[in-house]
């Protein structure tokens, strides 16, 4: 071991003091990683110093591609307790890559196992550890802990039909299923994710994470299928909602309190085919509060946003689907407007933010607390401006318009595709096209596109450029860019998401086509005539810019000619 040390100081690798510490560590029995962090080392170029030594390969794992067909063949217990991973090499022979080359007690049980011989490699232990997450699914050493259990307590696959209760609320409380549960909570944290998706198949438990947007399946183990309905009780009992009503929809909240971040967790359990579905809304309470100039506006709409909020009273509407991120551009608004001189309230569901010198009520269905009956109460403390976290109903479009016509600027999002469409809405609802052209000052449609990931972006090939230039023509740029797929991004090419908007200022001219009725198409022809920029178009502008691609614009905005008239004046 000294005369490892001795040549990695040679080799001006690490110094004479890291040397006396890693040789004490490695000595008392710590594996090299930990040494190596102890120290305060980087673990890759002095693992790869040490297989030029030996003579052992060096694995990078992310090149692999592995099977589970392949991964079955081995005992998983061993893996994940000596975080040792078999692969493929040179002439079917079989590497164990492992970041600790002087415990050869892995390679001693697996050979034990499968009867096979097998050659050593070396990667670093967090390389080893995600592919193991990866390849044998999240929790992995959780599941074995699981069959253990069940195995030692004569457990049975329980029907969720038929299960006692009180049998189904012990298996939720056991402490396997207790950490599965955390595992796949705080794995989606990690991992950016805003919802989990738990759902029952046939023969399977499948988990996806939304991130950016996108569902990404999770690998499970599938031996995680047998302890659905405790998974699913364990999931009920965090957020208080009968364990033994399996027939109908349930809601309900968990917080958290993850590395000092409190996480609101919405609930919602509905049953299915093969058992209850779970999906689990994750809002990060202490998330960085973005300023309108962090949106993705163009300057043209920036400016435009900055003046509208200056006005005294009327209603400004945020359009887009659940997810585009219309609570976060309402709350950058706010922000801006929010001192001393206005008192700023606002109704929601759920409240999202806390905002500093802004009071905000969480809407109550079971105390009867609605949006309607609270924006009644809150006109009657007297504010300024007020936010309604969604207009859902007519009853909620007269007090928000009543409310603005009698001197309150007030913000709210309503659920249309795009910004002329809203307007229509109003009026579908029952809202009399007089009031609703009386008190509009404008309406914000907004989508979110994925970004390039910086860690990986490269050129787009001129092959792949040629067929996007013929379809729209010289607007183009020169230089596109990709996402080659990297470890920071898992392997998608984006990471992280930008706005882009399509805002409609209520003008003198818009108002009198509200009160004849016009059609969507009318306003919005009126509407780009006097400068609005459509999503697609809005979203090329980051194309043009680098930010996200082709592929991306269109996968969130509808599929329209290119015109492209007013982007070159908007960046």
């Amino acid at each position: 071991m000294k005369v490892l040390v001795d040549r990695m100081v040679r080799e001006g690798l690490i110094d004479e003091a890291a040397a006396r510490g890693i040789s004490g560590l490695l000595a008392s029995g710590e594996p090299p990683s930990r040494a190596f962090e102890a120290c305060g080392l980087a673990e890759e170029p002095l693992l790869r110093f040490w297989a030029r030594e030996f003579g052992y390969p060096y694995v990078e794992l992310e090149k692999h591609v592995f099977s589970k067909q392949f991964l079955a063949r081995f005992p998983a217990r061993v893996l994940l307790e000596k975080h040792v991973l078999p692969v493929e090499g040179a002439d079917s022979e079989v590497l164990v890559v492992t970041s600790n080359p002087f415990d050869t007690s892995a390679i001693d049980e697996l050979r034990l196992a499968t009867g096979q011989d097998f050659q050593i490699a070396l990667a670093p232990l967090a390389d080893i550890d995600r592919c193991i997450k990866r390849y044998l699914g999240v929790g992995a050493d959780t599941v074995q802990s699981m069959i253990s259990e069940a195995g030692e307590n004569g457990l049975q696959v329980i029907d969720t039909d038929a299960a006692d209760d009180m049998d189904l609320t012990d298996a939720a409380e056991g402490a396997s299923i207790v950490r599965f549960v955390n595992q796949i909570i705080t794995e989606a944290i990690e991992l950016r994710a805003t919802d989990v998706h738990i759902e029952p198949f046939e023969d399977t438990l499948r988990v996806r994470y939304r991130i950016d947007g996108v569902l990404q399946e999770a690998s499970v183990a599938p031996e995680v299928k047998q302890f659905q309905a405790a998974i699913v009780s364990r999931l009920k009992i965090l957020s208080k909602l009968d364990i033994a009503e399996k027939r109908v929809p349930q809601d309900g909240r968990i917080k958290i309190l993850i590395a000092d971040h409190e996480i609101d967790v919405r609930v919602s359990v509905i049953p299915m085919l093969y058992g209850e579905a779970v999906v689990l809304r994750l809002l990060d309470r202490s998330s960085v509060l973005l300023g309108l100039d962090k949106l993705g506006m163009s300057g043209h709409d920036l400016k435009t946003t900055g003046m509208i909020l200056e006005r005294p009273h009327g209603i400004i509407l945020v359009t887009g689907p659940t997810g585009s991120g219309k609570t976060t551009s309402l709350y950058a608004g706010l922000s801006c407007i929010n001192d001393v001189e206005r008192k700023i309230i606002t109704i929601e569901d759920p409240i999202e933010y806390q905002l500093h010198g802004i009071n905000q009520i969480q809407v109550s269905r079971k105390a009867g607390l609605t949006f309607a009956r609270g924006l009644r109460s809150i006109l009657r403390h007297d504010p300024d401006v007020i936010l309604v976290g969604e207009i859902r109903d007519v009853e909620t479009a007269e007090i928000a318009i009543q409310a603005s016509l009698t001197g309150h600027l007030v913000f709210s999002t309503l659920h249309t595709n795009d910004a002329p469409t809203a307007l229509t809405r109003l009026v579908d609802m029952g809202v009399e096209p007089y009031l609703a052209a009386s008190s509009l000052e404008a309406v914000i449609a907004q989508r979110l596109v994925r970004v390039i990931c910086t860690e990986c972006k490269e050129k787009l090939p001129a092959s792949e450029i040629e067929p996007l230039r013929r379809r729209f023509g010289d607007k183009l740029p020169d230089m596109l860019y990709k996402g080659k797929g990297c470890q920071r991004c898992q392997g998608t090419g984006y990471r992280g998401r930008i706005g882009i908007f399509e805002m409609m200022v209520v003008t003198d001219e818009i108002r009198s086509l509200i009160i004849e009725n016009a059609s969507p198409r009318d306003l919005r022809q009126v509407s780009a005539r006097q400068g609005m920029t459509s999503l697609r178009d809005d979203g090329f502008r980051h194309l043009f810019e680098g930010r996200t691609t082709v592929d991306e614009v269109f996968r969130v905005t509808k599929d329209e000619t290119f015109a492209g008239k007013n982007i070159e004046r908007r960046i």
